[in-house]
């Protein structure tokens, strides 16, 4: 008998949440489906950063179920790729990973939450219906990890997706010239030319889809950069 998976794009008639399963592990992702029976709606699943990123555009699920660590990048990397084109999408980690430099670099990328693999149906259940909801979601002892990371930097988001993608010379730039700098004065500041300093405010500019540098110092003051 041939084994059918969840339809793609399938949209539930009866108002359940609707969720997409991230794992290289085939016997895992059914698993998951069986224990989450008949709470919530599975539209589509994928083994690879590749298959996640087309397959979660193309359903537009309320949460993803996401793997740490996969042979292609992991959850980071579909994070990464999916957080600027489609931030509606809510993301809650699921990994036997229990590390405290995975918990934080998922939650700095933009996971809502982050549980491991021994978290029971009826709790990951929960933990859905949470993080759709838009609250963070943490197995116990994880909850911690993301505290003590936060207590650590008190004036730092704990995820900033925008700013997590400039590189350090280009955020040394950004501040310079929301402090009002010339792009002569950036140059000498930072030691490099005047091209080179054109050249990272457009890479600012097109990251974060700005179009002057009065909206880049807006953005900058908004968050404590300048």
């Amino acid at each position: 008998m041939a084994e059918h998976g969840p339809v793609e794009g399938a949209q539930p008639r009866d108002g359940r949440l609707r969720v997409f399963l991230v794992d290289d592990h085939a016997m895992f992702r059914a698993g998951v489906r069986a224990e989450l029976g008949g709470h919530v709606e599975v539209v589509g699943e994928a083994s690879t950063v590749t298959e996640a990123v087309t397959r979660i555009a193309a359903t537009l699920p309320d949460v993803v179920l996401l793997d740490v660590h996969m042979p292609d990048g992991g959850g980071r990397a579909v994070l990464d790729a999916m957080r600027r084109t489609h931030p509606q999408v809510k993301f809650l980690a699921l990994s036997v990973s229990d590390a405290a430099e995975d918990v934080i670099g998922l939650i700095r990328a933009g996971a809502r939450g982050y549980v491991t693999k021994t978290i029971s149906p009826d709790e990951l259940t929960d933990a859905i219906r949470r993080v759709a909801d838009g609250d963070a979601v943490f197995s116990p002892r994880l909850a911690g990890f993301v505290l003590d990371a936060f207590a650590a930097r008190p004036d730092a988001p704990v995820a900033d997706p925008e700013l997590d993608q400039l590189t350090n010379r280009e955020r040394e730039v950004l501040r310079l010239l929301a402090r009002g700098y010339a792009y002569k004065e950036i140059a000498k500041e930072l030691f490099i030319s005047i091209k080179t300093v054109e050249t990272h405010v457009s890479n600012v500019l097109r990251k974060l889809q700005m179009s002057n540098r009065y909206e880049l110092s807006r953005w900058a003051a908004d968050r404590r950069l300048v």
